[in-house]
């Protein structure tokens, strides 16, 4: 038998199911229409769209699909079911990690958490986020156009952080060669008036909020109460943090796993950079795997490939120069990488 091949599974967040993506679960995940069935049970219990129905019979409207309540579940359906595609036999799954929302489908991919308690978690988090609505976000790189770091570029970014002004501004997500603020209204535009424009950027991203800073403590004691019961379990497989904290299958805490989900993950930084350098360097995969819906997070972790000179790997050409040769990165939203992954071709009806 081949020996088969080390990947690392990477999760991604919001912001990630878009126009382009409309009709990716019908696309790609027709032949899982009974685990998608219960989702949409659970959907409607709730008073909420089926997923099957934003995915293919409501037409692509920005203002409704990219809402927390609706974008979180389709984005977790799409990934979670692009998971379960992976072809495990040319492939073991050494480790999973994510970006922001991510981690939450990295939990269930993990299998910390069943399928349907992952759509439980990320519903409920989708629809306590979209009701709250606290500030938002925008985004800016430090990282050249062939994405070669800049480290005086990030460090006078971070700078602007602590200079005097209104509002409030933080650190919400390092994301390879970008970072990504939030902040109340005042704060981001405070930071909009500070920031050099390049190209289409500050960007800031619609219906998002100031997630990983502590605007969001009236979400984190929500969240808290409303999954108090959260049936979290020691994954299967080792889970990385937002920190670049190991869970493994051995020595995980339950209780400590389900402070950390609804506690620091809400209100503190969150670290990918970190948590794709963990997965490089501890667990020597031969590949990463990227699930979809969209393909925007495999630039981040290329970025963060470059930063640690995995491979050889110094620029942007270079990069793509490998995938093109041997790919290292397999984006599930990449019809030829997808082959590649996947353990069957697609089964939609056409």
């Amino acid at each position: 038998m081949t020996k088969r091949e080390r990947v690392v599974v990477v999760c991604p967040g919001r912001g990630t199911y878009n126009q382009a993506e409309w009709g990716y679960l019908h696309r790609h995940h027709a032949h899982q229409d009974e685990l998608l069935a219960r989702f949409d049970a659970y959907r409607a219990r709730h008073g909420l769209p089926g997923l099957r129905a934003l995915d293919r019979e409501i037409p692509y409207q920005m203002k409704l699909h990219s809402r927390g309540d609706h974008a979180s579940a389709l984005i977790y359906a799409c990934a979670y079911c692009d998971a379960l595609d992976i072809d495990l036999r040319r492939y073991e799954i050494v480790a999973v990690t994510g970006n922001s929302m991510g981690w939450y489908i990295a939990l269930a991919v993990a299998q910390a958490l069943s399928a349907q308690d992952g759509l439980h978690l990320v519903d409920t988090m989708g629809r306590l986020m979209q009701e709250a609505l606290i500030g938002g976000q925008l985004v800016y790189p430090w990282v050249d156009e062939d994405w070669r770091p800049q480290p005086e570029v990030r460090q006078r970014l971070l700078g602007l952080l602590h200079e005097p002004g209104e509002g409030q501004v933080y650190l919400s997500i390092d994301l390879g060669g970008m970072l990504v603020f939030g902040g109340d209204e005042a704060g981001l535009k405070r930071l909009e008036r500070a920031l050099p424009q390049r190209e289409r950027f500050p960007l800031r991203l619609y219906n998002h909020a100031a997630f990983h800073t502590p605007l969001q403590r009236p979400v984190r004691e929500r969240a808290r109460e409303a999954l108090a019961d959260l049936p979290l379990t020691a994954p299967r497989v080792p889970l990385i943090d937002g920190r670049g904290q190991v869970w493994t299958p051995y020595s995980t805490d339950p209780a400590a796993l389900w402070d950390y989900t609804l506690g620091h993950q809400l209100v503190e930084p969150y670290d990918f950079t970190r948590a794709v350098t963990v997965a490089v360097e501890e667990f020597a995969p031969d590949r990463l795997v990227v699930l979809g819906p969209g393909n925007t997070l495999t630039g981040a972790v290329a970025q963060i490939l470059i930063q640690r000179n995995w491979c050889g790997l110094q620029d942007k050409r270079g990069f793509q120069a490998r995938q093109e040769r041997d790919p290292v990165l397999l984006a599930m939203a990449w019809p030829e990488q997808r082959r590649r992954a996947a353990a069957r071709l697609d089964h939609s009806p056409g």
